[in-house]
């Protein structure tokens, strides 16, 4: 193949390993920085000049990056993925109005996760409009081994992916026995809640979303500091976890992930 065509010259048997590069760079936008220098990319990804160069001028050729005079810009084609992704991931009216409406009761964050492998994604939020709230950005991963988003997630749980959480998470292998524990508590009770597990001072209370043959599909939650988190208000955001979710689940949950 021509370099015309293949600008950075990949191999078969580097092609994996190019791809992963590629997506290592394009991770490297965000909000804050929306261009990347040359510079940047090779101190960044410890790639050297003329590979990280070839890699950019490929992601120009393939437009998921727009060469401007500050730098590489996200290209045309990663907003076309986004259009779609945007597309792919709405959910219902219905369900983000629900959503909605419960923030707006209690003024904390409201999100909604799926479980992914071993991380929980972040499909949908609400987020609190309280100066002090918990923040996590739809399409953010989140570790399993912690969480009251990840106790209910975990209920039907096989014992290998508990195994692999576990040895993912600071505990070690040993995490298994309690990660059970915590998703057999949470099916008992009907909701799970958690208190700086994850994060020093955050709190949370989430309870499941049913499909059509009963399974957990997605966990709803409400999550934010632990000071507005006291006993009573964790058994009044459970109640009302429990009625927006029972109504999310005879409306039909639908979701791409899911």
């Amino acid at each position: 193949m021509s370099s015309t065509n293949n600008p950075a010259g990949l191999g078969e048997s580097g092609g994996v390993r190019s791809v992963q590069r590629a997506f290592d760079i394009l991770s490297l936008l965000t909000e804050d920085r929306r261009t990347l220098t040359i510079r940047e990319v090779v101190d960044e990804t410890g790639l050297a000049k003329t590979t990280a160069l070839r890699l950019l001028q490929t992601l120009e050729h393939m437009g998921l990056l727009w060469a401007t005079p500050k730098g590489y810009a996200a290209g045309p084609a990663l907003w076309r993925w986004a259009h779609l992704a945007r597309h792919a991931w709405e959910l219902p009216p219905e369900t983000v109005a629900l959503m909605r409406e419960l923030g707006a009761r209690h003024r904390e964050t409201v999100n909604l996760y799926v479980l992914r492998d071993v991380h929980r994604v972040c499909i949908a939020q609400q987020e609190s409009p309280q100066p002090l709230r918990h923040v996590v950005r739809v399409g953010d991963e989140l570790p399993l081994w912690a969480g009251a988003s990840s106790k209910i997630l975990l209920r039907d749980a096989p014992a290998k992916l508990l195994t692999r959480i576990a040895r993912s998470s600071p505990h070690g292998e040993g995490h298994v026995a309690t990660l059970r524990e915590w998703a057999d508590q949470a099916a008992r009770d009907g909701y799970a809640a958690s208190h700086g597990e994850r994060e020093p001072g955050l709190s949370a209370v989430a309870v499941p979303v049913l499909g059509g043959s009963q399974a957990t599909v997605a966990a709803l939650s409400l999550s934010g500091p632990t000071v507005r988190f006291g006993a009573d208000r964790v058994a009044e955001f459970a109640a009302d976890l429990r009625d927006v979710a029972k109504r999310m689940s005879e409306r039909g949950f639908d979701h791409p992930l899911t």
